[in-house]
């Protein structure tokens, strides 16, 4: 069996599966990829919580939610990498124990630094888990059926997550206060460990080597970005600083050639660059809307930490529900037309919420919501598999991972920048409005890119 890279895969311990343990090394898998995912919208509901209890305005508040997305978008590619390097059962239980460690940091964090830093390690965590999970599940399931049946229950966790999110983190800060929602993780994170002992081995050192340099380069890259996001005094330097990191990140790619981080040549693919614009676009909208949203429906009494938690559920409903029906639509309009249509429908969402009054009539509100995730289900499947399937079969794990590294820019982003423009507006309702638009007009020019692929 070969690796998304090419390397022969080496599964160790001889293990022969059988349904019993097929079902016990899916468990554990999809426990960790559940904690990765529901920690990336349970917080949204606390950042009201934690600005109040840490007095701090909501442009450092933002920080809890764009620093873990930051270090998860930046280390991703990496993570992968060192699955296939050390062992992806290895790499799966160090990142649990880091990520798990994180939440125990940002549990009992006396300040918002040290909070912000938790979520960073978790951040690192969660670039450790997702990859290696699912390389385990490619090669742990070796008849195609199964594996095609692991693969979906495992991508099922992404919207499982996303239905758990909102009204787990809403309960959780009513009945326990802003802490209780990552110190919950802690006792998870142990189990998840022990169940993730269960996996056998597998790796595929051949041909593979960290690309430091690369990976030096992009972190500065991203964090130059994002910095010029959230903090527009200083936008001017951070975005030189970028550029000048971007620039870095092209040099030593280059030299590197096919033993890239990210292969220069892959980027040449029109139909994966225009994958990757549109995941970006799309997480951009998405996660400045759902970071936002709760927050002034808090902040302005509209509604309860717990009642903000269930009114996103309608949402998140409609995106699991049918999701899983866009292969055969794909099918029958094609790809490019169901993907434009669902980032247009985002997009309008988006534009409808921005003309609530902070999210009130909850009528109206919630009818954008809805067109949101509608939007979220015709168009995210299908691009994710449009980016796998625009290179060979043996570079379809980095476009996977380069869209999924994509999707988590455009969420850092998206945070940044709809909480910079609400916060340099007043904090109030003309600041979410214009939040809201910048979004909408984002996630619009990825219809547009969607279209023309």
């Amino acid at each position: 069996m070969r690796d998304s890279g090419g390397g022969e895969d080496m599964l160790t311990g001889m293990v022969v599966s059988t349904p019993g343990l097929e079902r016990r090394w899916l468990w554990a898998l999809c426990l960790a990829v559940l904690l990765v995912q529901v920690d990336t919208s349970v917080v949204n509901l606390a950042v009201r919580a934690i600005g109040v209890a840490l007095h701090a305005p909501v442009a450092t508040v933002k920080w809890v939610v764009a620093a873990y997305n930051l270090a998860y978008a930046a280390l991703l590619l990496s993570g992968g990498t060192l699955a296939d390097l050390l062992g992806r059962r290895r790499i799966a239980l160090w990142g649990l124990g880091v990520f798990t460690a994180g939440c125990a940091v940002a549990g009992l964090a006396p300040s918002m630094g040290v909070l912000i830093l938790g979520r960073v390690i978790s951040g690192v965590g969660a670039a450790l888990i997702l990859p290696a999970t699912l390389a385990l599940v490619r090669v742990l399931w070796h008849e195609p059926a199964r594996r095609a049946h692991a693969i979906g229950v495992w991508a099922g966790m992404n919207g499982a997550a996303f239905v758990i999110g909102p009204p787990l983190g809403g309960f959780l800060v009513a009945l326990t206060g802003w802490r209780g929602i990552f110190l919950v993780t802690v006792p998870l994170g142990f189990v998840a460990v022990w169940a993730a002992h269960s996996l056998p081995e597998s790796q595929a050192p051949a041909g593979r080597h960290l690309d430091l340099a690369g990976q030096a380069w992009a972190t500065c890259a991203l964090g130059a970005f994002t910095y010029a996001a959230a903090a527009p005094t200083h936008a001017a330097v951070a975005i030189l600083a970028g550029v000048a990191a971007s620039l870095g990140l092209f040099i030593v790619e280059r030299r590197a050639g096919a033993a890239a981080m990210v292969p220069l040549t892959l980027l040449r693919e029109g139909a994966l660059t225009n994958a990757v614009g549109v995941a970006a676009a799309m997480t951009f909208g998405m996660y400045g809307l759902l970071f936002l949203v709760p927050l002034v429906w808090q902040r302005f009494g509209i509604l309860t930490v717990g009642e903000a938690g269930f009114a996103l559920l309608p949402m998140s409903v409609i995106f699991v529900a049918l999701s899983h029906k866009t292969g055969r639509w794909s099918a029958r309009f094609g790809a490019k037309a169901l993907i434009g249509f669902g980032m247009a429908l985002i997009a309008m969402g988006l534009a409808v919420v921005s003309l609530s009054r902070v999210g009130a009539p909850l009528a109206l509100a919630e009818g954008g919501l809805a067109l949101t995730g509608l939007g979220m289900a015709l168009a995210t499947g299908p691009n994710l598999a449009l980016a796998a399937g625009a290179v060979a079969p043996e570079r379809s794990g980095t476009a996977s991972a380069l869209a999924n590294t994509a999707r988590m820019l455009g969420a850092t982003l998206g945070v940044a920048v709809a909480a910079t423009v609400y916060g340099v507006s007043g904090a109030g309702p003309s600041g979410f409005t214009w939040a809201l638009r910048l979004g909408a007009l984002v996630v619009a020019m990825g219809a547009i890119l969607a279209w023309r692929a």
